[in-house]
């Protein structure tokens, strides 16, 4: 298999995979909340605490994916059709247990997705010098959430029950990720057969970054919850406040790849550091404009952040430590980016159920984004 073909090969099954995992395993959620609230199945502050829970697996998931002893490769294939058939389930179980025990399975496997394509994909684009196609693999989540957006907007503009809409996108999902199971070939060039790092080589943890990405977690996450429901309050018709998720998809799809560009002249670090702020300015829209303007200005520059921010975030953990080590940098990562998920939704519901108003978190959110920018810029200029 020619370099080029492998290259494409391992950006196409990375991108699909990252759809999967987190456009559907992560974020399927987020755009049947309103639904599943117009429908009275559950509060405001239930879907908070299935968001948490979620939120919980996956920083479980983050945290253990490094200290496993499988093949990258059968951790993958299991964690995508766990993923579809949690997400198939949904649709099969009206009990909030169930909800909570689905979502928290989903959580896990999508954490030890993300952390396997983050390390064996992007090294392994890397040694075949396609840097540019980084953007390629992780465009995927955009691409996901913007699928599962329209669909979604779709159900609702037909008036399709959540439940029934919950077994349509799990179907799908189990298709795809039976499909996936088949084309990542055990004998395929590129593919790491061990779960383990060669060598014991370890590098200090940069904790400026962690707490940065840890942060960024938090920041994204209050709208990528409650962006729909927050459009929901402002106009009824799905036809008009449907289209939130479905735009921050799009911000996410575009954003990644435009990113690859941007590598080409900005160090990594920088443009991260950037894209806090403006994911900074775009959770305080909908507190400075609260119309739809504002909602999808907001979704247009968080989900034209997050993903940027998870990217070079992975990249960084690349450049500051060895290949043995790189994957227990980027658990650490992503376990402080889910530190930060767990607690926005909780803390989002109860400062809403208490001031029926996201306003109060919004604004601490976006102080706490832009002060970690900071200190992530100051610690780059000093390094």
């Amino acid at each position: 298999m020619s370099t080029l073909t492998q290259s494409v090969r391992l950006s196409i099954l990375g991108c699909i995979s990252l759809a999967l995992a987190m456009g559907v395993g992560r974020f399927a959620y987020t755009p049947l909340l309103p639904m599943m609230h117009a429908e009275e199945l559950i509060t405001v502050s239930d879907g908070g605490i299935i968001a948490s829970i979620h939120f919980i697996g996956y920083w479980i998931g983050a945290y253990v994916v490094a200290k496993l002893p499988f093949s990258q490769i059968w951790v993958l294939r299991i964690s995508l059709l766990t993923v579809a058939i949690a997400t198939l389930a949904m649709g099969f179980v009206e009990n909030f247990g169930a909800w909570l025990v689905l979502r928290w399975i989903a959580g896990v496997c999508s954490a030890f997705i993300l952390v396997h394509i983050s390390d064996f994909i992007t090294r392994r684009l890397t040694e075949c010098g396609s840097n540019g196609t980084h953007g390629v693999v992780f465009s995927g989540v955009g691409l996901g959430i913007m699928l599962v957006g329209l669909a979604c907007l779709w159900f609702m503009v037909n008036e399709t029950e959540s439940m029934h809409s919950w077994q349509v996108i799990g179907i799908v999902s189990i298709v795809v990720a039976i499909s996936l199971w088949l084309l990542f070939n055990l004998d395929a060039p590129g593919y790491e057969t061990s779960g383990k790092p060669i060598g014991n080589e370890r590098h200090p943890l940069v904790w400026p970054m962690i707490i940065s990405y840890g942060t960024a977690g938090l920041g994204y996450v209050i709208p990528s919850v409650y962006l729909p429901l927050m459009a929901k309050e402002i106009v009824s018709s799905p036809t008009i406040f449907g289209w939130g998720w479905p735009v921050f998809g799009v911000a996410a799809f575009l954003s990644t790849l435009l990113a690859a560009r941007l590598r080409r002249h900005f160090a990594d670090c920088s443009i991260w550091a950037v894209c806090q702020f403006i994911m900074a300015t775009g959770v305080l829209f909908p507190v400075i404009f609260p119309n739809m303007a504002g909602i999808v200005c907001s979704g247009l520059l968080v989900g034209g952040t997050f993903m940027i921010i998870t990217m070079t975030g992975v990249q960084e953990c690349h450049r500051v430590t060895s290949s043995a080590d790189v994957i227990r940098h980027i658990s650490i990562m992503t376990t402080a980016f889910a530190t930060g998920q767990m607690i926005g939704p909780v803390l989002a519901s109860s400062i809403y159920t208490f001031t029926g108003s996201f306003t109060p978190v919004l604004i601490g959110t976006a102080v706490a984004l832009v002060v970690t920018a900071y200190v992530l810029v100051r610690t780059n200029s000093n390094g």
